[in-house]
């Protein structure tokens, strides 16, 4: 039979116990264990002491016996218990890492931690504990397009030293179009948002036309100049600029950022620009949207105002989109470019030094 301790507490500790078993933010475990000391101090005895824990007598007995070897702090602390099972060894670790580089058997197209697992002998969680301490994600994917753009070089910092350093007396628009946008109308009313459950829609939906978001952003206050159309043909380019033209005043130069959609270069739109001397236009390198700042507004409109709407038709789309513009220009803030040219021209470098590397 075990031989009873006994719990004296001094002052200081009664306090620090009582305090650990009111904090609310106490852990369960810490609160418990402050309860056994504190009722042994009482004298309470184990099997009531027990009853009131809800823990076993040889846990009462544990903590009672850590208390009194190593006071306060030793409630605190778990000891450590070793591992039943061999850790794997760094040899192994590298064959795993040195697998997942590599291209997986057969028709795969890529590892999994079930397919790494088999062909290295361990388990799944070690597989994935593995691939975590190398940051490696071989399920995942990221989409990249290298531009092939002759001019690129130039174009770049043509169109960065706008973003970080834009000329005096002059207002910089980014400007693009969002075509095609749908008006899809839902078949059944959605789901509304709840405790338990997300708000729901249905898959299908009834198609009742497209529209086409002209845009220009203001890359110096982040305001949207916007006006949607049923085309985009270079007719309603050439209205969109005008539009802009009565919009701007006067004693400004405008500085135009686009892509080369055909639309931009277009015989009548050159003719437009040449009959404007205030007007200054810049493209941006082939297949390099990323770096036409307007695209990040469309992303903004289309999670927040497109993407989750039912509309019953293009008119409705239409109004959709005017009164998200109309409130997004009272609060709008410029998106703050950082990157220079230099900087995303070292990280195309070691882009295409790690395609090279593939031998692709």
């Amino acid at each position: 039979m075990r031989t009873g301790i006994y719990i004296t507490l001094k002052p200081a500790d009664r306090r620090r116990l009582a305090g650990l078993a009111r904090d609310r933010n106490t852990p369960h475990k810490h609160v418990w264990r402050a309860a056994i000391v504190l009722l042994s101090a009482a004298g309470v005895g184990t099997n009531q002491i027990m009853r009131q824990t809800g823990k076993s007598k040889t846990c009462v007995w544990r903590w009672q016996e850590r208390f009194a070897t190593e006071g306060f702090e030793g409630l605190l602390r778990d000891k450590t218990r070793p591992s039943r099972i061999k850790p794997l060894g760094d040899d192994v670790a590298a064959r795993i890492v040195a697998l997942t580089l590599d291209d997986p058997p057969g028709e795969t197209t890529h590892w999994t931690g079930a397919l790494m697992a088999k062909a290295s002998g361990v388990s799944i969680s070690s597989v994935q504990r593995i691939w975590r301490t190398h940051g490696l994600q071989p399920h995942r994917v990221r989409q990249f397009k290298l531009s092939n753009d002759p001019k690129f070089v130039d174009k770049l910092r043509d169109v960065v030293g706008l973003y970080v350093d834009p000329p005096t007396h002059a207002i910089v628009l980014s400007v693009d179009e969002k075509s095609q946008i749908q008006a899809l109308e839902r078949t059944q009313p959605m789901l509304p948002l709840g405790l338990g459950y997300v708000e729901g829609i249905t898959h299908d939906y009834k198609r009742h036309g497209t529209t086409t978001l002209f845009a220009a952003l203001d890359v110096l206050n982040g305001t949207v100049l916007t006006d949607c159309k049923p085309r985009h043909r270079h007719q309603e380019f050439l209205a969109f600029l005008r539009r802009i033209e009565n919009s701007v005043p006067q004693k400004l130069d405008i500085h135009l950022i686009v892509d080369n959609y055909s639309t931009h270069k277009h015989a009548r739109v050159k003719a437009w620009l040449a009959r404007h001397p205030r007007w200054h236009i810049h493209f941006i390198p082939t297949y390099s949207s990323w770096l036409n700042q307007v695209e990040r507004f469309f992303g903004l409109i289309t999670e927040k105002a497109i993407r989750r709407g039912s509309f019953r038709s293009v008119k409705e789309l239409v109004g959709k989109i005017d009164h998200f513009v109309t409130h997004y220009n009272k609060t709008c803030k410029p998106f703050i470019w950082t990157a220079t040219a230099d900087s995303v021209l070292q990280k195309l470098e070691r882009l295409t030094s790690r395609i090279s590397g593939t031998g692709h």
